[in-house]
Order: C-alpha cells, then structure tokens, then sequence
C-alpha cells in the first residue's frame, strides 16, 4: 500500500468513524446516561468489533455476498429490525441516577457484536476493501485496512461518549432527559434511511 493509498484510507477511516450513525449515537446517548468511565468498555468493543468485521470482509465475506445476493438482503433486515428495538430502550432510558443502579451500557462483546447489524459499519467495511486494500496482497491487505480503521475509529468513537457526559449535568432534569434520548432514538431510525433506499 502505497503513502497516498494509505493517506487516503486514513482520512475515510476518520470521516466515516466521526460522522453520526448508529455507533455514535448509542455513544452519545451512552455518555449522558451512564457516564464515560462506564462506556468505555462500548467504545473499545465498537473498534475492535469493526477492524475484525473489516478483516473478514476483506479475507472472504465479499465474495461470499456476490455468490449469494439474497444474503446481504436478509442481514439488512435483520439489522433494521435490531436498531428499531434498540431506538425503543433508548427512548425509555431512565434517567441518570436510576440507570446507574437499574441500567446497563453495551458491554464490550455487545458492542463487538453489533457491528454485524450495524448497516453503516458494513458499508464502511465492503468501501474500505473494495476500494482500499491492494490487490497483490490478499491476505496483508484487509489485515492493513483494518488496523488503520482500527487506530483511527478509537479517538473518533470517544469524541461521541464524551460529547454525552458534557451534557449529562444538563440532562439530569427528566423532562430534558426524556427530550434527549427521544431525540436520539429518532436518528437512530434516520440512521436506516440509507440502506432502506439501497434495496429499492
């Protein structure tokens, strides 16, 4: 991979990382209701759940997608229906004080997970590969395009948990809170309208 290739990787890899989707607004949303100490463990599952999902994406699972069209189809369903149920425990998150005693964060292995429902984050994975990895290294490539994902998607990813603390004291009024995460909840179901018109 050449300076300029892997420039230009590092900048898609921070752009898609820092821009709101899915990840970062459970982020922001996990940041004012349970602190940033809390969500850490959120924060480290989303990036290395999506480097591992970049590498196999790049070491197998594209090929895999266009010998079976109808897969990408059903995973993109599956992960509509899952952020749908996710906007909903967001929307009736309790507040602050009570989620610390009744609520959970993402652990690190759910958040690792939920990069395999997580529409943005498969189309950062199959971009970043498609366009990124070299083709004379087939097994070095995608490991590369995902260590550079990997480095980049931490720093990005916390800006988001600890934009939500800044807010949090602001928010310990419960009519603000339930604005708040009502309002997250809705970009969480915005965050689908790209791939609800990729399958038209």
């Amino acid at each position: 991979m050449t300076p300029d290739i892997l420039a230009a990787l590092a900048v898609f890899a921070f752009a898609s990382s820092v821009t709101p989707g899915p990840n970062n607004i459970m982020l922001l949303a996990s940041g004012a209701n349970f602190g940033l100490r809390r969500t850490v463990p959120h924060m480290l599952g989303i990036s290395v759940g999506h480097a591992v999902m970049v590498a196999l994406v790049g070491l197998g699972l594209l090929g895999l997608f266009a010998a079976l069209p109808w897969l990408r189809t059903a995973l993109m369903v599956l992960s509509a229906a899952y952020l749908l149920w996710l906007a909903w425990k967001i929307a009736n998150a309790a507040p602050p004080g009570r989620a610390e005693a009744t609520g959970r964060p993402f652990t690190f292995l759910q958040a690792a997970a939920f990069q395999w429902v997580n529409p943005k984050a498969w189309y950062m994975a199959i971009y970043a590969q498609t366009n990124y990895a070299p083709a004379d290294a087939p097994l070095l490539g995608p490991v590369l395009v995902a260590l550079v994902f990997a480095a980049v998607n931490l720093p990005s990813v916390t800006v988001w948990a600890w934009g939500g603390t800044q807010v949090r004291r602001w928010l310990e009024a419960p009519g603000r809170l339930r604005v708040f995460n009502v309002t997250m909840a809705v970009l969480l179901v915005a965050s689908l309208w790209p791939m609800l018109t990729s399958l038209e």
